[in-house]
Order: structure tokens, then sequence, then C-alpha cells
């Protein structure tokens, strides 16, 4: 049998267990122009062998994760991109915090959509700011807005909506919920956050089209035994049944309690999403730094706004937040779901992207592959 002619490089990656169907499988990866592929065609249409056979020493092969919410200066989306390969980030979500109009109007239009052998952006995650200023956490009060006019009122804060990906609003800062129908409708999640919506309120905005809650647990009203808020909506038996509800859940020890992620896992896991929530602060030192508009203060491995003690996001990198293989899927399988991109991305199936990360049996990144290409080995 002979090598594969033509400019299609064959890759076969061997010795390696591939996380498939929700456990861990000993197989073979297969790999040619930028997607993972069906070996059997190889063999007995083509009758050829890969050009190039990697042995991967007995790692486990994983999607790359994908992180729906990483904050910082968007200026710097490159550098971070290149950052993020490191923690197996292979594609990313730049979030915007809330802002002046004016802000968005600059910084949104000038976001790579593509980046240099880093993480690939899959468009924006603009957190606010149609948020409730009683929970803004790090977020400016004086920039919060309401949607008091529709996609009129988004597109004159915004902009343009052409790179959002994700909204993060408060549903009760909405007049009219019809227009979380149309954003879906745009192909645009709408996730609800930074809120003080009751169970009710949530379960109207889902019923609308909302899909994800935004770092459950933080920024929204406690759950409580007569009205649970947005966290009852992981058991509300008010959810559309063609619908899941997602939500990002910030699994540093310090912004949830390990009891209170075992509660939302044993409750609704199939809609876990890990989220690094990470600032521009990831993995810098001790000291005073900047988020948005506000100026942070990075303390004994704790981010806050500066002179208060008010959380504004992780410095935990995308690996230290994962401890088994249901892990990697609520990194991976689970937010691509959620941005129903998972024909392409979040699976090792036949015809994704080889976009995928090379773990040891401690869930240690060792290399990160992005269309089939190494882009960081330790």
């Amino acid at each position: 049998m002979a090598s594969c002619s033509g400019d299609s490089r064959l890759i076969q990656f061997f010795n390696c267990r591939l996380v498939r169907d929700h456990r861990l499988v000993e197989e073979d990866l297969w790999v040619r122009n930028g997607k993972i592929i069906n070996p059997e065609p190889i063999f007995f249409d083509e009758r050829c062998k890969a050009h190039t056979l990697i042995n991967c020493e007995g790692a486990i092969i994983a999607p790359g994760y994908i992180d729906l919410q990483i904050n910082g200066k968007l200026q710097g989306v490159q550098k971070v991109a290149r950052g993020l390969v490191k923690s197996g980030v292979t594609s990313f979500c730049p979030t915007l915090v809330t802002s002046p109009n004016d802000t968005y109007h600059t910084i949104l239009p000038r976001i790579p959509m593509h980046t240099d052998r880093g993480a690939g952006v899959l468009g924006v995650h603009v957190e606010g700011p149609f948020i409730n200023p009683q929970k803004k956490g790090a977020h400016p009060e004086h920039c919060i807005q309401s949607i008091d006019n529709g996609l009129e009122t988004l597109c004159e804060t915004y902009g343009s909506l052409e790179r959002i990906k994700i909204i993060t609003l408060a549903p009760e800062q909405v007049k009219e919920l019809a227009v979380i129908s149309e954003l879906v409708e745009a192909g645009i999640v709408v996730s609800l956050g930074h809120s003080m919506a009751s169970l009710s309120d949530g379960e109207r905005a889902v019923q609308h089209g909302a899909s994800l809650i935004t770092h459950l647990f933080n920024a929204m009203l406690p759950f409580h035994h007569r009205d649970p808020g947005l966290v009852g909506l992981l058991a509300s038996d008010a959810i559309p049944a063609d619908r899941t509800v997602y939500f990002g859940i910030i699994a540093d020890g310090v912004h949830t309690h390990p009891a209170a992620l075992r509660i939302a896992y044993r409750t609704h896991c199939q809609g876990l999403i890990l989220v690094t929530d990470a600032i521009s602060a990831l993995g810098l030192e001790d000291g005073i730094h900047h988020i948005g508009q506000l100026p942070l203060e990075v303390k004994q491995g704790k981010a806050f706004v500066a002179g208060s003690d008010t959380l504004c996001g992780s410095i935990a990198p995308m690996d230290e937040c994962c401890s088994q293989v249901f892990a990697i899927e609520a990194a991976s399988l689970h937010p691509a779901r959620c941005l129903r991109i998972e024909a392409e991305k979040g699976t090792l199936d036949f015809g994704s992207d080889a976009d995928f990360i090379f773990l040891n049996d401690e869930l240690e990144v060792l290399a990160t592959w992005i269309g089939g290409v190494c882009v960081h080995a330790k």
C-alpha cells in the first residue's frame, strides 16, 4: 500500500485514547486538510497509507476547549488567542463588558475574526450594557442601559450586530421580549445574567429563545425556595421540550463553591459549560491592572474591582478548571452545542475541524492542534 499522493497530506495519530461518545476509546485519529476523517475509505477506496505517523505515547486526545467568556482588552485579541492555546483552548468568544456606545462602535469593527497560530475567534460576547445595575458586579453603572426600542436600541448601542455571537442581558431590562426572538433568528445566542430576574422572568425569556445563563450563581439573585430566580431554570418545567438551557459556570474554587457546582451538575448536567470568565490579568502577578472601564486588583490569586471586595473575573486558565472526561465535554461539546456549531467543533467526529488537544492522565495539556497544525507543545 503506497502513501497517498497529492497535496492533501494525511496524518495518522496512533497509540492514543480518544474522547468519543462520552468515554475514552483506544482508536487512531486521522486528519486531512484540517478535518478529522474516516479512515475506512482511505484503506478500501484510495488504498494508501498516511504521509505522517505520530506516536502519541498513550496520551488522551480530546476536542479543543471552547471558552465563551474571555474578558480583557479586545485590542489584544491576537496576543490573547496565542496565549489561550497553552491551556487547550482552540476557539473562544472575546468578551466586552459594559462600555459607552462609542467604545462599542470603535472596538467591535476592529476585533480580528482570524488569528495567527492562536485560538479561533467564534464571535464577540457582549456582556452588557443591558444589565441590572443592582447586579452590576465589575460593570460601570453609568454605562448601563435598557432595551426600549428593540433591535433599534441594540444597533444604536453596538453600531452593528455583525461580529456579535453572544449577548448577555437581564430580561427585566428588556421592554419587549420579542427582541430576544429576533436576535436568535439572526444567529445570536441570548444569555441571561447580571440580573434580578425572578424564575418566571427567566422562563419567559427562554420561551422567546434565550438559551444560556452567564456565570451561574454569580451576579444574580441567590437561590430561594419560594422563587429560585434564574438558578431555577435548571429544573424548570416551563422550558420548551426542544430547548436545552445551558449555563456557564466558573469552576475556579473562588467564584463557585464546589458544593454549588455539584448541585448544578446533578440537577442539569447536560447544560453545564465550563467558562473561565478570564480577564486580562490571567497569569499576572498581584497588583493593579485594568478591565474595561474599571481598574482591578489581583490579590492572592483573586481579581477584584480595585479598592473593593467585588470579584471581577477569574485568573484561572481553562486547564485548571477540568478534572474528568465529563469536564472535557463541558468545556468543548457543550459550548459547541450552545453555539450550534457541534457539526464543526467540540467533538472528534468524522468531518469536524481538526481542533484537538493532547492530555496526560492528570488532564494537563501537552499539545494543542488547530486545523490539523500543532500550535503549542510542551
